[in-house]
């Protein structure tokens, strides 16, 4: 099939072996401008990356890195929660040695310290929010004499035009 644009000479054929050889021509060109392109503008440095250096550290990728504090905080809750297994399973112990173990009684005893701890970290708590809600005290010191007005002036507005009204009480 032809374009418009394409005119065939006659006796010229589609497989005219000059055509094919341009077209081969053409693309080799192509294919090694695009090769000669690649290898002056690609660089890969093959040299080993040194295991320790001056660089600052960089945070990676995840779990953000702790604060000291942090760290502290997490020891101390660990090993909390290693004293309540300890304590637990010694409680346990007990129970099951002595044959005798009435759940009423274990929750109450077991139950109550925990119950108190809970109740006064609460009041604490309370009282703390307390003391930061409270207004700060102001210490004025004046020397020399000193005039107080305690006048309180109310104003109303009423009306479409806007007719402010002061009174002095």
């Amino acid at each position: 099939m032809q374009l418009p644009e394409q005119h065939t000479q006659v006796g010229q054929h589609a497989s005219d072996p000059t055509g094919r050889n341009e077209v081969r021509k053409l693309a080799h060109a192509v294919e090694t401008a695009l090769i000669e392109e690649m290898a002056t503008t690609s660089y890969r440095d093959n040299t080993p990356v040194p295991a320790v250096g001056a660089a600052l550290p960089v945070a990676q990728p995840g779990r953000p890195p702790m604060s000291q504090r942090a760290t502290d905080a997490s020891a101390l809750m660990l090993a909390g929660g290693a004293a309540t297994v300890m304590v637990g399973g010694g409680a346990s112990l007990v129970m099951l040695a002595s044959g005798y173990a009435d759940p009423t009684v274990c929750a109450i005893i077991l139950g109550g310290p925990a119950v108190l701890v809970l109740a006064v970290s609460r009041l604490v708590s309370r009282a703390k929010a307390g003391v930061e809600a409270a207004p700060p005290t102001i210490h004025q010191h004046y020397h020399g004499n000193v005039h107080q007005d305690t006048r309180t002036i109310a104003s109303t507005t009423r009306g479409i035009i806007a007719n402010t009204r002061i009174t002095n009480q």
